[in-house]
């Protein structure tokens, strides 16, 4: 066959073809036009991609045209069923049976109305087909406006007659055997002479097929009532019907909204809408508008028509949803309740719940609520608590009464039920009270916490409860103003300071000093959570120098029991005897401490270590202090350790705990510091873990934690850097003395000796000057190891105390969200902390002599939110960087030149530095560094003057200097 050539007159139509075995398609062809403006016999079908060679003459309707009707060829429809390569007369000989018609046809008639209403919009040509296949064979044009069908049924005695008439322009057409044809389903389309006819109603093709060529269908008086139930009806709720020998009564009613639940146990819980007009049931979204009832008299036939109120039934929906549901698409749009975001295990109640929230306005608007089926009856009304809580001495009492609609009942009775999380409760009358999911929430803890039999009681340490209860005013709360206090420190009354503390307390730690008081007169435990560097040991110093003056005045003795890391002892004993010399410090550790209890009491404070009071317990525990307060109680943080099951036998009057980070990994670590503090205020260790632990950390679930703030905050007192910064000298200085570890003082100790018989010698030989290099370099040497001997001696084993301490205060720095830097001279120690931050996933920087890309560094410190530590030889860092983001500076070991020190400081210290800075410096006590500290304060003032630089003041020391620090 010629193929149409583009460059000649042509033209592109629509032609209706009748396919061997899919039935009617439509298929784009364009024909060549003759010279006179004809059609000629040369045409060719069009695909997308052989389109555009005639894009003169097809336009943007004419391509999704193509588009559209491209699906419906048959190779594209093999295609979709049958995935190997086949010739379409094999695959419609062996594979395509009448079953892969049904499932193909439906949607090549998708494609097909598609066509057709552009087809319709856009006035293309359209013509049918030839049996030769020659596409331009009888031109025919889409009817204007849709045809109606009105269906007849005429019954007699003998028979039921049902045929359809066809009316198009207030005509009637006469359209059986006259070779019309159905080319389309579902809607109808029905080709009829040179017209394409499509009618209103979506009448479906096979409902006109059977009449094409048949006037008539006749059904037997036998089959009657089932031809009437199971075509007639639904026929009548459908389409236009005409009936002799039966009646069809159109009627309207006043229709009433009915909900009802559909209780699915363990399942998702549904409400079901429907509508009642007179005696009829109609479900919600059946997507009827007339809906048919038939009735039968003797031998009559009566259809009753009910139109419904399509617009009054979706506002009465609207009306649901604006309450709180939304539809679920199943067999009938059921109700759900919109946005419940519901444990795992319950779905079954928050239809019953919403019912009951919203009972009065449901009643108010008109609609009726049914039980559901099976056999419990269910209470439906408003749910409500009066909850009244009164103070008495060492008890809350707790008066509640609960209305589930018409029925009243006292609080206790639930109690139960909502400690097992029951949802159902049986009342007195039988009926089935459902309850509130938010009680479980917000009276779980309440009665977790309550005792008492018939009265509900409740510890006093749980007015943080009492408090969140009234707050959320869920309870009227009667209390004594001062215990009110107790959710607001400002308020705690001032007490005087201790006569013989020496110095002052800023105001903030003053605010602390009278909370302890406040919590001494209640009993309760507290733990003191500031910030590190603002002070806790001071604070708690002016307690207990206190505590000592006002028990002395009363002519007794107490003794109080301090515990603590090793590392911060000696800090503990310089602060005491710079703030309360007065107080009498026993220090309890070493291989020689007492082994019974008795000297206690020539003290006012014993001091210990964790693993002492772990060792030492049965000591310990026989003896009744007057206050146990335990620094850094994160040590007792979990709750199978020795240490927690040590400290918690302990006994005495007052207890505190002073922590930076209580929680330190998890919200479990409060657990044990509460418990220790306050026993009973969290509840057991599984109820803890279940109630909070679990939601807060695996849910982020925000009203957990809220809850569980609210039950300790009267008990925590922490106040950041920056809530008090305006109380804070610009910078603080803090020597932290640390402890060697034995292994670590071995290895001192041995490197001394050989320097100090060196030096000894030098002297005595007269050739001092000449050792001066040599003893210096053990000096260094010893530096190296009072941080880590692993600096001197890769093959070192053991752990080194101020490696302990600086990792440790540090972790405290960070969880408080800080930025650090951290200075050392030696780069050896500052790899000993880079391989530390690796192991443990640690952001850091780092800058010594040989960091190229300073400004980066500094960049990624000062800008990026993760990276909090930045680590710097001291010698790479004194000049020409700007650290203002930093506001704590460790330094990591003394400095010949304090001016060097300063340098250091300066880094984070300078214009731009909104914060306060604290600057640690790590001191390893009874090491050269001890005595070069010394000897720097002596020689501070020349120093000031003379020395510049290290050099100089190592030329400074002399033989008596180098003695003393050998000592």
């Amino acid at each position: 066959m010629l193929r149409v050539d583009s460059t000649k007159p042509c033209q592109l139509i629509y032609a209706i073809a009748r396919h061997d075995y899919l039935s009617y398609v439509i298929e784009p062809h364009v024909v060549q036009l003759n010279p006179n403006g004809e059609f000629s016999f040369t045409h060719q079908r069009l695909f997308s991609n052989t389109a555009e060679e005639f894009a003169s003459c097809i336009d943007e309707t004419d391509r999704k045209l193509i588009k559209v009707l491209e699906d419906i060829e048959q190779g594209n429809v093999i295609k979709k069923y049958y995935k190997k390569p086949i010739r379409p007369f094999e695959f419609f000989a062996k594979i395509f049976t009448d079953q892969l018609f049904d499932t193909i046809r439906p949607k090549i008639e998708k494609k097909l109305v598609e066509a057709l209403s552009l087809l319709g919009s856009s006035q293309k040509q359209i013509y049918v087909m030839s049996k030769e296949g020659y596409p331009a064979g009888r031109k025919v044009h889409i009817a204007d406006e849709p045809a109606s069908v009105l269906f007849h049924f005429r019954r007699n005695e003998e028979e039921i007659r049902y045929f359809p008439t066809i009316k198009y322009q207030g005509m009637r057409i006469e359209f059986m055997f006259k070779d019309a044809e159905v080319i389309c389903n579902h809607p109808a389309w029905m080709l009829l002479d040179d017209t394409l006819y499509y009618f209103d109603k979506e009448i479906e093709g096979k409902k006109l097929q059977p009449f094409l060529n048949k006037r008539f269908i006749s059904i037997p008086k036998s089959s009657e009532q089932s031809y009437f139930e199971k075509f007639v009806a639904p026929l009548i709720e459908k389409h236009n019907v005409y009936a002799e020998g039966f009646t069809i009564n159109t009627e309207k009613y006043d229709a009433t909204a009915f909900l009802k639940p559909i209780y699915v146990e363990g399942g998702t819980s549904q409400l079901q809408l429907y509508f009642k007009y007179a005696g009829y049931i109609f479900p919600y979204g059946d997507g009827r508008t007339v809906s048919v009832r038939m009735e039968k008299t003797g031998d009559d036939y009566l259809f009753h028509r009910i139109k419904r109120s399509v617009t009054w039934e979706k506002g009465k929906l609207a009306q649901l949803e604006a309450m709180g549901l939304k539809t679920v698409s199943s067999l009938f749009q059921n109700l759900e309740v919109a946005n419940h975001h519901h444990e795992e295990g319950d779905r079954s109640f928050p239809v019953f719940e919403w019912l009951n929230q919203h009972h009065d306005e449901l009643i108010e608007k008109g609609f009726e609520i049914e039980q559901p089926d099976g056999q419990k009856r269910y209470v439906f009304g408003n749910t409500k608590i009066d909850l009244e809580i009164s103070e008495n001495n060492d008890w809350f009492d707790i008066n509640a009464v609960v209305y589930f609609g018409p029925y009243r009942i006292p609080f206790i009775q639930l109690k139960n039920h909502i400690l097992s999380h029951k949802k159902e409760f049986t009342l007195p009358s039988g009926e089935i009270a459902v309850i509130p999911e938010s009680w479980f929430s917000q009276y779980g803890n309440l009665l977790h916490f309550s005792e008492g039999g018939d009265e509900l009681k409740l510890r006093r340490h749980h007015i943080g409860l009492v408090n969140d209860l009234s707050d959320g005013e869920m309870a009227e709360v009667a209390m004594t103003r001062k215990l009110q206090k107790l959710s607001d420190f400002e308020e705690t009354e001032d007490v005087a300071m201790p006569v013989n503390f020496a110095g002052s307390l800023r105001p903030y730690q003053k605010a602390g000093y009278n909370w302890f008081h406040f919590l001494k007169d209640y009993h309760f435990g507290g733990c003191l959570a500031d910030d590190m560097g603002l002070g806790k040991t001071i604070q708690t110093l002016a307690l207990l120098q206190k505590h000592k003056e006002d028990t002395e005045a009363t002519g007794s003795k107490a003794t109080s029991l301090v515990i603590m890391p090793t590392s911060l002892i000696y800090n503990w004993l310089n602060e005491a005897k710079k703030f309360a010399p007065q107080l009498r410090l026993m220090v309890h550790t070493g291989a020689f401490r007492y082994k019974s209890a008795e000297v206690f009491a020539n003290y006012d404070v014993v001091i210990t270590t964790y693993g002492i009071s772990r060792i030492d317990i049965e000591m310990f525990k026989a003896y009744f202090f007057d206050y146990v307060i335990l620094d850094e109680s994160q040590n007792i943080k979990n709750p199978s350790s020795k240490s927690f099951q040590s400290v918690r036998q302990l006994k005495s009057r007052f207890k505190l705990i002073l922590s930076g980070t209580p929680v330190e990994n998890s919200v479990n670590d409060l657990w044990t510091q509460m418990s220790f503090i306050n026993p009973g205020l969290l509840g057991s260790q599984q109820f803890f873990q279940n109630e909070f632990v679990t939601p807060i950390e695996k849910k982020k679930d925000e009203d957990k934690a809220r809850k569980l703030q609210a039950i300790i905050k009267p008990f925590v007192l922490r106040r950041t850097k920056e809530q008090v910064a305006t109380e804070l000298p610009p910078k603080t200085e803090t020597l932290f003395y640390c402890e060697m570890s034995e292994e670590q003082a071995e290895v001192y100790d041995t490197i001394k000796s050989e320097y100090r018989n060196e030096l000894l010698r030098s002297i005595e030989d007269g050739t001092y000057a000449k050792t001066q290099i040599q003893v210096l370099q053990g000096l260094i040497k010893l530096r190296q190891i009072a941080n880590h001997p692993s600096m001197i001696d890769e093959e070192y084993e053991g752990d080194s105390g101020k490696f302990e301490n600086v990792v440790h205060t540090l972790a405290n720095v960070l969880d408080g969200g800080h930025k650090v830097l951290v200075f050392s001279q030696f780069v050896k120690q500052l790899s000993i902390y880079r391989n530390h931050f690796d192991k443990e996933g640690i952001p850091y920087v780092y800058l010594d002599g040989g960091t190229q890309n300073r400004g980066d560094v500094v960049k990624q410190f000062q800008e990026d939110k993760k990276t909090r530590v930045f680590l710097i030889s001291i010698k790479a860092g004194g000049v020409g960087l700007n650290l203002t983001e930093a506001d704590y500076v460790f330094i990591l070991d003394p400095w010949w030149n304090p001016a060097v020190e300063q340098q250091a400081i300066d880094r984070t210290h300078r214009i731009g530095q909104t914060k306060n800075v604290f600057i640690y410096k790590f001191i390893t006590k009874d090491t050269v560094e001890e005595k070069i500290l010394a000897l720097q304060q002596r020689k501070l003032s020349l120093s000031r003057a003379l020395i510049t630089t290290e050099d100089s003041f190592i030329k400074s020391l002399t033989a008596d200097d180098i003695k003393e620090i050998l000592g």
